[in-house]
């Protein structure tokens, strides 16, 4: 048994604040030009007061259900990757559970950052291919406007809230069709360049993200690329194989250098960095919604899907819709 991405789902908190807008609220020095030509982004979603990881992340699984045709019934399993959960327990899986009325197998979250909703799909299919599981939903859910430091423009700014999910189901696909592989990999003598600044278990810090972005930089570019060639040699592909580049949203300039090393136009990577900015975790789960729902993503295609975040981790995954 292979798993079978059968739906995907993603929800966005209603307020969408522009550059302009959070320059102003937040008495930023900066402007939507200098944030559009280092990033890409030019608004993010933030979200409202009572708007938690779980209630974004249970709205992102009843989507993905609705759009597969499956009942809450089917779920046996709930993996939720996120960095900022409703509490340190239970998880944000488990409350997700209780929301959808799931009533049998687990629930439980990855921390993995960025790379979360990659590393939560290696652990659903291995689940999955073992017999633990026949039902999972996978979901990325970030609240990152609840950690971060307002008086830093080179963090602040990068961030969005919202969540995205996608449901598995096992099945014994053809060969070459369903979630083919997922490749992780974590490098922990980094993970100061791009970490929260303290936590529930700490002695100190004061709990808001800190990043040194020309050295995250660095090692996404390196990093991404090694994953992709990983991905691919697994499977006996090549690049001309991929129809789909879905990366994680985090820096346009990444995006479009990943997009150049697998010979793919833009018109065939799906970007939303522009309009959600970086989600984490949520941010291939929602770009995998929206491209399923408008069509771009058809069954089939193949999609590439790639991250890199705080660990440092990174990682890869390649799936036959």
């Amino acid at each position: 048994m292979r798993a079978v991405i059968i739906g995907t789902g993603g929800y966005l908190p209603e307020r969408a604040v522009t550059n302009d807008q959070l320059a102003a609220e937040k008495g930023l020095d900066t402007s939507d030009s200098w944030i559009r030509e280092r990033t890409g982004i030019g608004q993010r979603h933030f979200a409202a007061e009572g708007e938690t990881a779980s209630s974004m992340g249970a709205a992102a699984c009843r989507a993905a259900l609705a759009q597969g045709g499956a009942d809450v019934a089917e779920v046996d399993c709930i993996i939720v990757a996120t960095a900022t959960p409703d509490s340190a327990f239970p998880s944000t899986a488990a409350r997700i559970q209780g929301a959808l009325g799931v009533t049998r197998g687990m629930a439980f979250d990855v921390a993995a950052a960025c790379t979360g909703f990659i590393y939560a799909l290696g652990i659903a299919d291995a689940l999955i291919r073992t017999g633990q599981a026949t039902g999972v939903l996978v979901v990325g859910t970030e609240v990152y406007s609840r950690i971060l430091d307002w008086s830093d423009r080179g963090t602040c700014v990068l961030f969005g809230d919202g969540a995205g999910a996608v449901f598995l189901r096992a099945g014994d696909p053809a060969p070459g069709d369903g979630l083919l592989s997922t490749h992780m990999h974590a490098d922990g003598r980094h993970g100061d360049i791009l970490a929260v600044d303290g936590g529930a278990g700490s002695t100190g810090g004061t709990g808001v993200v800190r990043m040194a972005g020309r050295e995250v930089f660095k090692h996404a570019v390196t990093k991404l690329a090694s994953a992709v060639d990983e991905a691919l040699e697994a499977n006996g592909l090549d690049q001309s194989a991929v129809a789909w580049l879905v990366p994680h949203q985090a820096n346009v300039r990444i995006i479009e250098a990943m997009g150049r090393k697998l010979g793919l136009p833009l018109d065939r990577v799906v970007i939303t960095v522009d309009r959600h900015a970086n989600t984490s975790a949520a941010s291939i789960p929602l770009a995998l919604a929206e491209a399923t729902r408008d069509g771009r993503i058809k069954r089939g295609d193949l999609v590439l899907m790639e991250a890199i975040g705080g660990g440092l981790t990174w990682g890869a995954a390649l799936a036959r819709f």
